[in-house]
This record gives C-alpha cells, structure tokens and sequence, in this order.
C-alpha cells in the first residue's frame, strides 16, 4: 500500500468523518460536450488529477465481482448488463460535504454523456437506506445518475490492510473508480474530482477507445 492510500484508510466498522473529510473543493469546469474526445492510445492512460490527488492506475487491473447491488428503487442490479461501456463507480456518503459538490457534476456528465459509451454507478455507503438517501438526493436535485446502496459493505469498504479483500477499497470519501468495458477496474481517483474536465473526459475516452481497439 503506497504512503498515501495509507493516509486515507478507514476502517470497515468505524469510517469517521475526520479520516475522509480531508480534500478540498477543487474548481469546478461548468462545460460538458455530449461524446468523449479521441484519446492517443499509444500514450498510455492521460493524466487527470487534483491539486492533492492523481489518479491512481491499478497494476494489474482486476475484474469487477459478481456482486449485485440493490438500486434506490429496491431492484438489483450488477456489472453484467453495463459490459461495453466505461462504468465510473462513485462511493459517497450523505455525510460528506465533498460529495455534495461532486455528485450534481456526475449527474451532469450522465445526462450528457451516459447512456451509450458511459454509466455512472453512484454507491452510497450510508447506512441509513433509502430514507436518508432519498431526500438528499431531492435536495440535490439529482435526477440521472443510477444511484445504488451499499450499506453492508458488500461491494467496498475501509481499507483494513489487506486490500484483495475487496474489489473497491476506499481510501477516501467520495472515491470514484473506473471499469473498462471489458469489466476490468482500471484505477482510482481519490477525493471529489471534476468529472466534468477535459482532463477526465480524456481519461475515460481513453478506456472506451482501448478495449474497442485490436490488441
């Protein structure tokens, strides 16, 4: 585990709000175009990154599990129906005031660019369910985002040293990984990010361009 991963570790039964609560809001880029531009393929993944965080390739990319997740409406759902699109998997939490800035620029880039080519997975790990979740939402006005729940920890939890025990360790709050089309977890990017950048549509261009190209 690298120096900082072990910064922002939280545990599985006790995450405290001072372990996560360490980003700072970064600004926020208003423009959104409807398609991910071309990415270089050759260069690798491009960068993307915060003023306290980059984002983190995962070496070797492992494959999404075959966990369903339970979708606000009380439906199950898992990775399966999502293969052929970069999946951006967001854990938050009604706690967070990050979340709270990052999660109406995920709605946007959903409504703008999902659908075909992108599915924004917005988990959240309150442990209060539907009833605390629900009205946060409203207040936040989100209306496209799929938003899933996750209270028992199935999908992710705390970092607790041993990070193959989990497909999604969460190093910080919110934390957002993305799935290649392939169903593969490519990366991470930890604390509240602008997903709506030319920088991060980059970066997720690049993940749907790689797996659609011959290897």
């Amino acid at each position: 585990m690298t120096k900082e991963e072990k910064a922002f570790g939280v545990s599985a039964d006790d995450m405290t709000r001072r372990a996560v609560l360490t980003g700072v809001p970064v600004a926020i880029a208003t423009a959104l175009v409807p398609s991910f531009p071309a990415s270089a393929l050759s260069a690798g993944p491009p960068a993307f990154g915060t003023a306290r965080h980059q984002f983190t390739i995962l070496q070797p990319a492992r494959m999404v599990p075959p966990v369903a997740m339970t979708r606000l409406d009380g439906s199950a759902v898992n990775f399966a129906p999502l293969r052929g699109k970069v999946v951006l998997v967001n854990f938050w939490a009604t706690w967070c005031p990050a979340c709270r800035t990052e999660l109406p620029l995920l709605d946007r880039l959903q409504e703008t660019v999902g659908r075909k080519d992108l599915e924004v997975l917005a988990v959240s790990v309150d442990r209060g369910g539907r009833p605390t979740i629900a009205p946060f939402l409203r207040q936040l006005n989100i209306r496209h985002l799929n938003v899933c729940l996750d209270p028992g920890a199935r999908l992710a939890r705390g970092d607790d040293g041993d990070s193959s025990a989990t497909a999604f360790p969460l190093y910080g709050m919110p934390i957002s990984y993305i799935v290649s089309p392939a169903g593969r977890i490519e990366g991470y990017m930890t604390g509240e990010a602008d997903w709506s950048s030319e920088e991060a549509r980059n970066l997720l261009g690049y993940y749907l361009d790689a797996d659609r190209s011959p290897r």
